[in-house]
């Protein structure tokens, strides 16, 4: 998963008002759009940005993060929600770990993508394979390596869809979030 942060947009962006038509085309070719908005700020300029996106025919998952919780509370965090109904909103603070990691798993959410990891000698990556819902080992192999993908036979999972730790499955397997896989070639 990549997150990209592109400037503000303008009004008028959508008529290509301040670079937008170049903007926009960057969301164009997104999965998903986090909005930021500081907690305590006017919801103006939120308000406008979505306007800008929403007039350039872009219709996204989207999210808001509300920024700078540490310096709000929950009544600034109830206005932004109020403003923005039609979305999740997230509270994050730079200096709360804790909203970080909720931050990160409402974005994961918002993508509709699961995380599988990898395990290779009683180790699991740290990092996961993002990847769409349905997929299967096969899918897991071919991602790691094309000729993986090729002699991968099946593998043995840990997590939420197998019925047992180290059960061995099928190249078909369904994969879900949050699976550990050790593929058998």
């Amino acid at each position: 998963m990549q997150l990209v942060e592109i400037p503000g947009l303008l009004s008028g962006a959508a008529e290509g008002r301040g670079g937008g038509r170049a903007l926009l085309g960057v969301l164009r070719g997104a999965d998903a759009i986090v909005y930021c908005q500081d907690v305590s700020g006017s919801h103006d300029a939120l308000l406008e940005v979505r306007n800008e996106v929403a007039l350039a025919g872009i219709n996204l998952p989207s999210m808001l993060a509300a920024t700078k919780m540490d310096e709000a509370n929950e009544v600034d965090l109830a206005s932004v929600q109020a403003a923005v109904p039609d979305l999740p909103v997230v509270g994050v603070s730079i200096i709360d770990d804790e909203s970080l990691i909720a931050f990160k798993e409402a974005v994961w959410k918002l993508t509709g993508l699961i995380r599988v990891y990898l395990r290779h000698d009683k180790q699991v990556d740290a990092e996961p394979l993002a990847l769409e819902r349905g997929s299967t080992i096969l899918d897991v192999a071919t991602k790691v390596h094309q000729e993986l993908g090729a002699t991968c036979r099946g593998a043995r999972i840990w997590g939420p869809s197998a019925r047992f730790d180290g059960q061995r499955v099928g190249r078909v397997h369904p994969v879900q979030d949050g699976d550990r896989v050790e593929m058998i070639t």
